[in-house]
């Protein structure tokens, strides 16, 4: 199942400006809102409360803040991408949260932890005792002190009962209303609702976060990890914000930071509660050996459910599908649709739906989906042997490429808009036309999602020789510091193990 939040960790930001962001909200507008995008029509509904929990075998049935947790638990799991499975990184979470359940606050708390199926950067707790990391999360931290840092931080909102306290304020939101069978559904737009909505179960308040601070220093500390771990991996998720800045795009209300406020304050306040467990790395263990053994193969960005993004080219194996954009453009794999913007203030939007009427595609660009069309221009084409029909449209300050393509009982969509009486309308858009096509066999299975591989320093590879083996971004240099938590100054030696995200 795929998550319906942006990706800012991915693949290669856009640069645009404003007038780039504008044209790629009017094409968000352009196409019917009810239109499934091309990756819903995959999705299949198969999202349940996990059988076989983590760390207990059930949670709690008598206690009423186990019944809150229960009721939103499925809407957690649909609105994130589902549950990561996978039996060596459960394993590794499960290890880290047994530590720490044994000097929580509360011994007689029990706790259900769920990997979520999202590149998203993000941990939260329900009351009841529901705790869930996602696997970018996973993929950013270092060693297991630092994953033990957040747990233990959500951990003390659910003993502090910061949930219950917020609920109490919030019983009057949707959110709290809302039916699991509306996130069971197919409608993207209900699906993006409450991939927000629930944000509101996932923010404390200042002085919850700052509790929160406290009580899971001490519990890193007395479970025997770093206690600095929490004031370190702070940082760390500081340069992922910086590095997701660069987006002007980038929609980051599903990540740790929305709903975590990362105040300099609250990394000094960490760093004070640890010292009472003595001077930074003189006490503790990070476990960084077994928690990299734990993540090696772990998914990174994309799954096959959504496609792959790699350097100029969508890829969809699922589909079968592929088509390039042109040189200098940067493509965002959105929920709703996959996205290009370009030199020029150029955008592109490419999306399908399935193909129900049968009617022919001169018809279907004419009935009404399209705002400004020129019916004059509306003419059958055909896209690398496929049947295709093409048209112009105008709206306020921009001109547009219609082009549909139907495939079996799917019609793809490109939609192409330029700054009204750009040059650039023609070529771009026949750049995309002349590129889609169906996929070989042979190509589909040999696509492969990108994850994170361990690596061994070698004698004579350096950090820049190890960044360039980096896929799935033309940033590679700055991503391998990131997800290494490496400084400008920092140095390897050989036997030092480094992350590095690969196929």
């Amino acid at each position: 199942m795929e998550s319906h939040t942006v990706r800012n960790d991915r693949f290669p930001p856009k640069r645009g400006g404003l007038r780039t962001r504008a044209v790629v909200a009017l094409l968000a507008t352009t196409l019917l809102s009810a239109c499934q995008s091309v990756i819903e029509q995959t999705y299949e509904p198969t999202v349940s409360p996990s059988s076989n929990p983590q760390i207990v075998d059930e949670v709690q049935k008598n206690d009423p803040r186990a019944q809150l947790g229960a009721r939103e638990h499925p809407r957690i799991v649909a609105s994130y991408g589902g549950e990561y499975k996978d039996a060596k990184t459960e394993r590794l979470v499960a290890r880290i949260a047994g530590a720490l359940t044994a000097v929580s606050e509360n011994p007689q708390q029990s706790y259900r932890i769920t990997i979520l199926n999202s590149p998203a950067i993000n941990a939260f707790a329900l009351p009841g005792g529901y705790l869930y990391v996602t696997r970018g999360l996973l993929a950013l931290a270092n060693d297991a002190s630092e994953v033990a840092a957040v747990l233990s931080h959500e951990m003390a909102h659910v003993t502090a009962n910061h949930g219950i306290e917020r609920q109490q304020r919030e019983e009057a939101e949707v959110i709290a209303s809302r039916v699991v069978s509306e996130v069971l559904s197919s409608d993207l737009a209900g699906k993006q609702a409450l991939a927000r909505g629930k944000l509101r179960l996932a923010a404390f308040s200042r002085n919850q976060e700052l509790q929160a601070d406290v009580i899971g220093v001490r519990m890193l500390g007395e479970a025997g990890y770093d206690p600095y771990a929490a004031a370190r991996f702070l940082d760390s998720m500081a340069a992922y914000s910086r590095f997701s800045a660069v987006d002007p795009e980038a929609d980051q209300s599903l990540d740790f930071l929305s709903s975590h406020p990362n105040a300099p304050q609250r990394v000094d306040l960490a760093r004070r509660h640890a010292r009472a467990f003595g001077a930074e790395g003189t006490s503790g263990d990070r476990g960084r050996d077994y928690y990299l053994a734990g993540i090696d193969g772990l998914l990174y960005g994309d799954s096959p459910q959504e496609g792959y993004v790699r350097g100029q080219t969508f890829m969809h194996g699922q589909l079968g599908i592929r088509f390039d954009v042109p040189a200098g453009f940067q493509i965002d794999n959105k929920a709703e649709a996959v996205l290009a913007t370009g030199p020029g203030d150029v955008a592109v939007r490419f999306d399908g739906i399935a193909d129900t009427a049968r009617k022919s595609l001169t018809d279907y660009i004419a009935s009404g989906w399209v705002t400004g069309l020129q019916p004059e221009t509306i003419r059958p084409i055909s896209v690398n042997g496929l049947e295709a029909a093409t048209a112009r449209a105008s709206a306020d300050r921009w001109d547009f490429d219609v082009t549909v393509v139907r495939i079996d009982n799917r019609i793809y969509r490109f939609l192409t808009a330029v700054p009204k009486g750009s040059r650039a309308l023609e070529p771009t858009a026949n750049q995309l036309r002349t590129s889609f096509r169906k996929m070989t066999p042979a190509e589909a299975q040999s696509l492969k999602p990108l994850r994170i591989r361990v690596a061994v320093v070698k004698p004579g590879e350096t950090i820049a020789t190890l960044a360039a083996r980096m896929m799935g971004t033309d940033r590679k240099l700055d991503l391998f510091r990131l997800i290494n938590a490496m400084q400008v100054t920092s140095t390897i030696k050989p036997g030092d193990r480094v992350k590095i995200i690969s196929e």
